[in-house]
């Protein structure tokens, strides 16, 4: 199995949604089935069929991030170069086009988040920064048609 990279706090959000899981969510799972269960026959019960089927996808989740977490290497500890753009990299970028300047930090798919400026380093635009300097112009095809972007800065 392969490494799951993780910044120190994308591995503190998952270790903490895996404890509520494990805690709080699967009480309120347990106790939505016993109060089904106590409205008698269960053939033709939607509230129980529901409450499984709620559990169902709990247990999944609890066992994809204990997954995650046992693979988990934090990449702050790691001796990864910051002349070029690799994942845990800030990266300051302007649109050519536009030239309107943007930040984003590349990370694991794990914890790749958009609304936060977290790109995927498996996304178009992340695979396309790796390896590359400040300074360089990169060109990106995405499904909307062909971006391009001047690397103005690269931090940790």
């Amino acid at each position: 199995m392969e490494d799951v990279f993780l910044t120190q706090k994308g591995y503190e959000q998952l270790r903490e949604e895996l404890e509520f899981l494990k805690t709080t969510k699967r009480r309120e799972i347990s106790q939505a089935i016993a109060k089904a269960r106590a409205m008698g026959d269960l053939s033709e019960n939607a509230e129980y069929d529901a409450a499984k089927e709620a559990q169902g996808h709990l247990e999944k989740r609890i066992v994809e991030l204990e997954d995650k977490l046992s693979r988990a290497r934090i990449i702050e500890n790691e001796n990864i170069p910051t002349d070029k753009v690799y994942i845990g990299a800030c990266v300051k970028l302007r649109d050519e086009d536009t030239k309107e300047e943007s930040a984003y930090t590349l990370v694991s798919p794990a914890e790749a988040d958009y609304t936060q400026n977290k790109l995927s380093i498996e996304s178009p635009i992340g695979k396309a920064l790796l390896g590359r300097k400040a300074g360089e112009t990169v060109e990106i095809q995405v499904p909307a048609g062909i971006l391009k972007y001047k690397i103005i800065e690269i931090s940790r």
